[in-house]
């Protein structure tokens, strides 16, 4: 598996931290220059239909051996997260790790106490950071499963397989790497997606989400003579935060629990905008929120005059709905997973995978286990142990699609 960890050590050199103020696509250069190397690195192990099209995107086909199997994609993105910076990323292997806690550098470290998954880590060979910056196994880890997939089906043509689908999408984790995804020109009849986290993990469930923004006009005056015609911007903005529910903040929430997140403020007194994500799984609850936030804007603009204005942008959906009717690609994914000795984990992601709205698109795409922990921060940590697993798996789901059609 040399060639896994090489491709992968190589992937996180390229800082391809995606901006959600860009409007282009993709929103950053790196995500071209990554995509550039994964065109090259396609053609290397002889797929010369390897293409990267005028949005960044890249589609591959491997020829299968057999035509009459269902035509199976493999999804992952080149993009990273935004809480922290994917530039000179320093990666640190750890061999035949102890269990111990992990010191990162002098400020940082993992602990059992904070991080108690550590110790079913142990033995393996594992990557982290440095502490100063994120890893990029979100989804750089699929993104190199895939390449060793390629790699091996290339190279072993007297195995029966079908049609075998490969993108890689950019912009993943600003929510639009979906987009402009041509499910026509990808082929498949269904896919996955290789963007999850602990092994054993598969996924068909996700949040319903849409992102909010609160823009607040106040009215601003000198303090001196403010008295009955001030209205502080800033202090309208807390108000508006605080009439909702506190319990459904996502440091209080899990499972199947939805959410408020105030991702960022700026303002003075005279003005001030507040920019929040909406997450839930069920339809109901989700316009629910929806419902509270525009009632909010609408007792606070009442009260005040018209000071607040409310934008809500739908970003995606749960794809149950999509995926339940398709679940045998579920269960040839559980099958695949018990097959190499682990116990499936099915659970909703709490959060959002380029799956949800492909599914939507018409392209039912569960998502798969890679091997990684801590994503969007300076604890990431993968498993290289882990990553072969999750590339065990798909090899045996490519083989065992292939077995009722042969």
């Amino acid at each position: 598996m040399s060639y896994m960890l090489d491709k992968f050590l190589n992937y996180v050199s390229y800082d391809t931290q995606s901006d959600d103020k860009s409007s282009s696509c993709p929103s950053t250069k790196g995500q071209l220059e990554l995509g550039k190397k994964l065109v090259a690195d396609l053609k290397e192990i002889g797929i010369e239909n390897a293409v990267q099209d005028e949005n960044g995107y890249i589609y591959a086909s491997i020829d299968g051996t057999i035509k009459d199997a269902p035509k199976i994609g493999l999804i992952a993105h080149m993009d990273t997260a935004l809480e922290l910076s994917g530039k000179n990323v320093n990666p640190q292997i750890i061999e035949n790790y102890d269990g111990k806690d992990i010191i990162l550098n002098e400020k940082y470290k993992l602990t059992n106490e904070e991080f108690p998954f550590l110790k079913d880590l142990t033995g393996h060979k594992l990557v982290t950071t440095d502490g100063t910056t994120l890893l990029g196994a979100d989804d750089k880890a699929g993104v190199s499963i895939i390449m060793t997939i390629a790699k091996y089906f290339m190279g072993n043509r007297d195995l029966k397989f079908g049609d075998i689908k490969i993108a890689f999408t950019p912009d993943e984790e600003i929510g639009r790497g979906a987009d402009l995804f041509d499910v026509k020109r990808f082929g498949a009849d269904f896919a996955y997606t290789i963007d999850g986290g602990p092994v054993g993990e598969l996924e068909y469930e996700n949040f319903n989400a849409c992102s909010v923004s609160v823009d607040i006009e106040g009215k601003a005056v000198h303090p001196g003579s403010a008295k009955n015609v001030l209205i502080n911007a800033l202090l309208l903005a807390i108000e508006f935060n605080s009439m909702l529910p506190v319990n459904q903040r996502p440091e209080y929430s899990e499972g199947y629990e939805g959410f408020y997140m105030l991702q960022e403020i700026n303002g003075t007194a005279a003005s001030a905008k507040m920019d929040y994500i909406v997450r839930d799984f069920f339809k109901d609850s989700f316009q629910a929120k929806k419902d509270l936030l525009n009632e909010i804007g609408d007792f606070l603009n009442k009260k005040y005059g018209h000071v607040i204005d409310i934008t809500i942008k739908d970003s995606y959906y749960n794809m149950k709905e999509k995926v339940q009717p398709h679940m045998e690609i579920v269960e040839l994914a559980k099958n695949a997973i018990e097959d190499v000795g682990l116990t499936p984990i099915i659970k909703p992601i709490r959060g959002g995978t380029d799956g949800a709205s492909l599914s939507y698109k018409g392209l039912p795409t569960p998502n798969l286990f890679t091997g990684g922990y801590n994503y969007h921060g300076r604890y990431e940590i993968v498993s290289v142990d882990l990553m072969e697993k999750s590339y065990e798996v798909i090899k045996n789901i490519i083989i065992n699609n292939a077995k009722g059609n042969n």
